[in-house]
């Protein structure tokens, strides 16, 4: 019988020219915008990076909302080889970093239609010169479209990481994106569960703003690993804001360690769907 999957079979070397040197590489993904999901790619990869000896990149795959520029303070543009047309990621805490951001102008808007969108994802993979990487991170645009389409059809995933808060209408959308890397066949890693709770800094009580345990319920529903609990926590904004993952600026605080205890679980989960003779690096702080 024909196989469903719409990839190219990476033995066929379909994949050979995308992320060549990357050992894992690992889709942020939500159903729907909102939801916190660029703060979990960064964070995740500056988790990553942490570890001694780990190399790391991440890649914004949103074309028309780039919010890596801002979430790690670079303004600069990347060099370009003028022989190979090929790209060299800006650096940045450990991390090689490339953004649809970091080619224009930050308050032109991206007007195209989805032929572009293609050619320009598939541009941002292919035509960057990553080197060597123990771990990509790729930062998806919401949705179900026409990016997420290239990149399963393009790049061999490792597995996908679902983001989600804890409110019905999310993890309505949150089933969505999982459903999409299970019928192209990429591993969903597991859910996490964004803003899940607030602990008061007066009170130290916790409170459930867009109520809870949801995501935990989804997974068990679905059968995938539940991957955490991220708090809504003010030092998370404003490491954002400031250019710095929250991990960097607030290595103390209750959503920096939340960050680091989902990371460890991601690792995990890639240690389960890679081959049993790939030897990971854990996350030693």
């Amino acid at each position: 019988m024909a196989s469903s999957d719409p990839r190219p079979s990476a033995a066929s070397g379909d994949f050979a020219r995308v992320f060549p040197e990357v050992s894992h590489t690992i889709a942020v993904a939500s159903g729907k915008g909102g939801v916190g999901k660029s703060t979990v790619a960064v964070n995740l990869a500056a988790c990553l990076a942490a570890t001694r000896g780990v190399r790391v990149g991440l890649l914004d795959c949103d074309v028309y909302g780039p919010s890596l520029p801002v979430m790690m303070g670079i303004s600069e543009r990347p060099e370009i080889d003028p022989a190979t047309q090929i790209l060299k990621p800006l650096e940045k805490g450990g991390l090689k970093l490339m953004s649809m951001g970091f080619l224009s102008d930050a308050d032109t808007p991206v007007i195209w239609r989805g032929p572009m969108v293609h050619k320009m994802v598939t541009a941002l993979m292919q035509q960057v010169d990553w080197g060597k990487l123990d771990y990509l991170v790729l930062d998806l645009p919401p949705g179900t479209g026409d990016t997420q389409l290239t990149i399963t059809q393009t790049a061999p995933l490792t597995g996908a990481v679902i983001v989600t808060t804890p409110q019905d209408v999310s993890l309505a959308d949150a089933r969505k994106g999982l459903r999409m890397f299970q019928q192209v066949n990429v591993p969903v890693l597991g859910i996490v569960e964004n803003m899940s709770y607030f602990v008061c800094d007066q009170c130290h009580k916790r409170h459930e703003i867009f109520r809870h345990g949801g995501g935990g319920r989804t997974c068990d529903e679905l059968g995938v690993p539940f991957l955490g609990e991220i708090p809504l926590d003010p030092p998370v904004t404003q490491g954002g804001d400031a250019g710095q993952p929250v991990v960097v600026s607030s290595p103390h605080s209750p959503a920096s360690r939340a960050f680091h205890e989902f990371a460890a679980k991601v690792v995990a989960q890639v240690r389960l769907a890679a081959s049993a003779r790939v030897d990971l690096p854990s996350l030693e702080q």
